[in-house]
């Protein structure tokens, strides 16, 4: 476990608000927003300090540590973009995360880098994980390779590698074997359920033979990492886990990426759609085949709370109020997963095919 070296209680310490507006007398409603925001503030900052203090103190962590972190996280977010709804002259500069300077202020930057920190050390991997020396090329190379043996192209396989590696960044930020500080169900470095890994297994034994034929260097991989991961929990082999989580969720759509790439020639507007089949599976699902993807409205309230659960229309009144939504303003509210999937695009131009 690594200790962070950086003076974390200096930057816990501060109390970032910016001086209110002079503009006159502020009313009511704004100085109910500017508490609430200050309160959710000084909560993060309270949370931020217990993980770490317990961490290095070698304290026992609750049950889904990181649960309390990320609703204190959510809070700072909402109420910040409450009040600036209030106070748009509180709307600051831009931040180095890509979130929407209405709904963050770039001056607790320090405080997020710091819930980071907390949550890799949480969500290290266990002494038994099965590391790959190429985790990234292993995800492009699955993607591929499914791809191919669902019949598509060369060029519409390899965007089904690229979107692969956006799901690998989506899901862990990129890092192989992680556990789930919020969740005692969901692990590894596609972070799937037992149920969701079994489901992928089965589904790749059925296209294993076609894979074999086409690719033998890389059935021959699988079937070291199969005969590896065998007696342990697979989910914690790199390899078998993402691609079980790949077969489980996303491959049967892979069929469907030549007309997803004419709607949304961008590819991280492609990769925002393959993350909602993980997040909103079936509306995903009913939105491709309706033949108007992004017009195509979802109302459901538990399919707008398990968008909000998953950082989408989560942060502010006004967003969270919203009782529907089109795929076009879901995937336009994605945007705390748009820097994971600019990483996922540097990475791909590193190691995409040849």
């Amino acid at each position: 476990m690594r200790t962070r070296c950086y003076a974390a209680a200096a930057a816990l310490a501060l109390f970032l608000v910016t001086p209110a507006s002079s503009q006159g007398a502020q009313t009511p409603a704004q100085l109910e927003a500017l508490a609430a925001y200050e309160h959710a503030l000084g909560d993060f900052k309270a949370i931020l300090a217990e993980r770490r203090n317990q961490i290095e103190t070698k304290q026992p962590l609750p049950n889904l540590p990181g649960q309390a972190l990320y609703l204190a996280r959510v809070a700072v977010i909402s109420t910040y973009k409450d009040l600036t709804d209030a106070m748009p002259s509180r709307i600051g500069k831009p931040n180095k995360f890509g979130i929407p300077p209405a709904y963050f202020d770039a001056a607790i930057e320090p405080l997020v880098d710091e819930y980071a920190d907390i949550f890799e050390i949480m969500e290290a991997p266990p002494a038994s994980a099965q590391n790959s020396s190429t985790p990234f090329k292993d995800v492009v190379d699955l993607g591929v390779a499914i791809a191919r043996a669902k019949g598509l192209a060369p060029a519409d396989a390899e965007a089904a590698g690229r979107i692969s590696l956006g799901l690998y960044y989506a899901e862990t930020n990129g890092k192989q074997n992680v556990r789930n500080a919020r969740s005692n169900t969901y692990m590894g470095s596609l972070q799937t359920g037992p149920s969701e890994d079994r489901n992928g297994q089965r589904k790749w034994e059925a296209i294993k033979g076609t894979i074999a034929a086409a690719d033998p260097a890389l059935s021959a991989r699988d079937d070291k990492e199969e005969a590896r991961s065998r007696g342990t929990d697979r989910r914690f082999n790199h390899w078998t886990n993402v691609r079980d989580g790949l077969m489980n969720a996303h491959a049967e759509l892979f069929a469907e990426i030549p007309g997803i790439v004419k709607t949304l020639p961008d590819p991280i507007e492609q990769m925002k759609l393959f993350e909602l089949i993980q997040i909103i599976p079936t509306p995903t699902r009913s939105a491709l085949k309706s033949g108007d993807l992004l017009n195509y409205r979802v109302s459901n309230p538990t399919i707008m709370k398990h968008l909000r659960n998953n950082s989408i229309f989560a942060f502010g009144k006004l967003d969270r109020a919203r009782s529907s939504a089109s795929f076009r303003e879901i995937l336009g509210a994605m945007w705390l997963f748009k820097r994971k999937f600019d990483k996922a695009m540097v990475k791909y131009a590193e190691i995409k095919p040849r």
